[in-house]
């Protein structure tokens, strides 16, 4: 009924055509064997394998037990696995094995490297592989964009075993001085195939130039192609290489469905499809699209979480947990936010913008049937792009079901479950209060309680200097002159401050998060009395006096 080609068949590092790859690189890869036996078996430490037995992880993956023997005997290695394979671990534990038998890493010399295409993904690995790597002495940390310098620097000053970053915030932090690859041991490209596609080549050339020769390189990715090649003649020395096949449940339970819709019908489809039950991700093209569908949902009654590059990496990380804990079952997001994103239980893709290329196609149709799960993909096709749509499926290897469905047809229902949304408006609930390290207060909605710390309290001395007097008590004319007691050069009242305006104690405001009756220059608490009450004559009574010495 449905067809799905190995994204393999295209040109690649295994392509018998591969000509320029040939010469360096076995005639086939190595056969996989069946994995037996336990991680044991494989020549890990006891500690790392009491380590994935408290994690709950017993039996290792076809990819990891083909793979972890000869990164362990120090091999360079390609790997091919489909999402879901189990990567992650097959190139984690021998980064683990090796660098938990050497000593501590010196300041800003990290031992080991991962790169990845996306934060996400890089918060992923790191979650992954610190839970085994902490009874090992292994220290790992991220370093992504998104995210203050400050922390990744102190990390890194601190010493880091293992670093998992993205190519462009590794660069910055090479460039500013503070880490540095030339003790690098072993370095691990992660979805090598999805930074070629994302234009991170040059970048990652450049670092892999920076770690030392003749170090141990390890290459996994969904696809190699030709792309990666240039990667390999220069970076890899006699790869060895290990290729698992897709798991049946991609192949076999994966339906692909082409859903012709006239335009109008569009939203309404999208939200029947949205307000099903089940976990769903949708895709849309631009940042601004993802924005006005999520807001458009939650109009009809449908929680949605938006992910992509323009959001915060704090948003983003919020978002992707609430999908992943359930709290949200419907994810919309961009192609490049989402490469990388491994959530088990996803049972629906929609595209509601068809992609343009094959490969986008199959690395968002992998974010469904994912070890041995059922799934399906729904591509929302207007009649203008059929035409366009089916050549890119047909590159794609992909013969889709097709059927027009217009909203409200029972068709969606049967086949995938869609229902009409509730129609009541999703109100979003105000995010708890949030302590950081500096013991600030909530950075938004509007300030709550935190006005009367300023004035009132114990807070009050240490602000205004001990015994001086507060400067809105008594007469104006009876206040003390400006430079009557030592200020460090503060302005009093409100008045510009040194450094970019920064409050007493940390009190910062993000995006004109502002208290109007305190921070407007006309409503300065100078007294208790009203504007119009306070004696006029043009300047100010007290002006500190020009210097005469």
């Amino acid at each position: 009924m449905t067809t799905f080609v190995d994204p393999s068949t295209f040109p690649s590092l295994f392509d018998s055509s591969a000509d320029s790859t040939a010469e360096s690189l076995p005639s086939a890869p190595a056969e996989t064997p069946a994995p037996e036996a336990g991680f044991e078996a494989l020549g890990l430490p006891n500690r790392l394998v009491r380590a994935l037995a408290r994690e709950g992880i017993t039996t290792p993956f076809e990819i990891q037990a083909a793979t972890v023997p000869d990164a362990l005997a120090g091999r360079d290695v390609l790997g091919r696995g489909q999402t879901g394979s189990g990567k992650t671990l097959a190139f984690g534990l021998p980064v683990l094995a090796r660098v938990a038998a050497g000593g501590r890493a010196e300041p800003h010399r990290p031992k080991a490297l991962i790169l990845v295409p996306t934060r996400e993904l890089a918060m992923q690995v790191a979650d992954a592989l610190m839970p085994l790597g902490k009874p090992l002495g292994v220290f790992i940390k991220t370093a992504v964009g998104g995210v203050p310098y400050d922390r990744q620097i102190d990390s890194l000053r601190r010493g880091v075993e293992i670093i998992v970053a993205t190519p462009g915030r590794l660069g910055d932090l090479i460039n500013r001085g503070v880490c540095s690859l030339d003790k690098v041991e072993i370095t691990v490209l992660d979805e090598a195939d999805q930074m070629a596609d994302m234009g991170f080549l040059p970048e990652v050339t450049e670092l892999l130039s920076k770690t030392p020769e003749g170090s141990q390189r390890l290459l996994f990715s969904a696809t190699l192609d030709k792309d990666v090649d240039t990667l390999v003649k220069r970076f890899m020395t006699d790869p060895v290489t290990h290729s698992t096949a897709p798991p049946v449940a991609t192949v076999s339970t994966m339906d692909h469905h082409m859903l012709l819709i006239p335009p109008q019908d569009k939203f309404p489809v999208t939200a029947s499809i949205a307000a099903r039950k089940g976990r769903t991700i949708i895709f849309a093209r631009t940042q601004m699209g993802v924005d006005r569908l999520v807001e458009q949902l939650a109009a009809v009654g449908v929680r949605a979480g938006a992910l992509h590059g323009g959001k915060t990496q704090r948003a983003r990380t919020r978002t992707l947990a609430e999908f992943k804990e359930g709290r949200t079952n419907v994810l919309v997001a961009t192609d490049v936010a989402a490469r990388g994103i491994h959530v088990d239980g996803i049972s629906l893709v929609l595209h509601v913008d068809p992609p343009k290329d094959p490969k986008d196609y199959l690395h968002r149709a992998g974010r469904t049937a994912r070890a041995g799960e059922s799934g399906a993909v729904a591509t929302l096709v207007l009649p203008k792009q059929r035409r366009t749509t089916l050549g890119m499926l047909e590159k794609a290897g992909v013969s889709p079901a097709q059927t027009r469905v217009r909203a409200g047809d029972a068709a969606l229902t049967e086949l995938v479950g869609a229902q009409e949304p509730s129609g009541v408006p999703v109100v979003d609930e105000p995010e708890p209060p949030r302590r950081s390290e500096g013991g600030r207060g909530r950075r938004f909605g509007g300030g709550g309680d935190r006005g009367p710390r300023r004035f009132d309290g114990d807070r009050g001395p240490r602000r205004f200097d001990g015994d001086r007097p507060r400067r809105f008590d008594g007469p104006r004319e009876d206040r003390p002159r400006r430079f009557d007691a030592p200020r460090d050069g503060a302005q009093p009242n409100g008045d510009h401050r040194a450094n970019g305006d920064h409050r007493a104690n940390g009190d910062h405001r993000a995006n004109g998060d502002r208290r109007p009756s305190w921070r407007s220059r006309d409503e300065r608490p100078r007294d208790d009395r009203p504007r119009d009450d306070r004696p006029s004559g043009g300047e100010r009574p007290h002006r500190r006096p020009a210097r005469t010495h």
